[in-house]
């Protein structure tokens, strides 16, 4: 049995793909900063108003991580902050204390804005 492939593409694909990924980590590095401040704003505006809280909010932050290929946001209260170490009770509850969940539904409304930015800019990359 005899197969024949074209290949004639696959040169031109290489070079898009290769041009898209040298850009990509700044571009991506956009996406994943908007995102963690939509989120950050979000949590904080969900949490704000708290009588026992009232330095909570201001207590959440993010920090952003990359390597040469790769970019992550970790989003949370700063627990050097005043407050700040109050994230997990006020977003879980305890036995003697309701939940307010305020993290975990920001990032819930982020994530279809977020994986948006990224279909669009993976787009834009390969267009170029």
């Amino acid at each position: 049995m005899d197969m024949e492939m074209d290949v004639s593409g696959d040169r031109e694909l290489a070079v898009a793909l290769n041009r898209a990924q040298s850009r990509s980590v700044p571009e991506v590095e956009k996406v994943v900063a908007k995102g963690s401040l939509n989120i950050k704003r979000d949590a904080a505006r969900r949490v704000s108003g708290l009588k026992h809280a009232p330095a909570y909010p201001a207590a959440i932050g993010y920090d952003l991580y990359h390597g040469l290929t790769t970019v992550r946001s970790e989003i949370g209260p700063d627990k050097e902050k005043r407050q700040g170490a109050l994230g997990n009770i006020l977003e879980h509850g305890t036995r003697n204390n309701a939940p307010i969940p305020h993290l975990g539904p920001a990032m819930d409304a982020e994530e279809p804005r977020y994986v948006q930015a990224l279909e669009d800019l993976a787009q834009d990359l390969l267009e170029d």
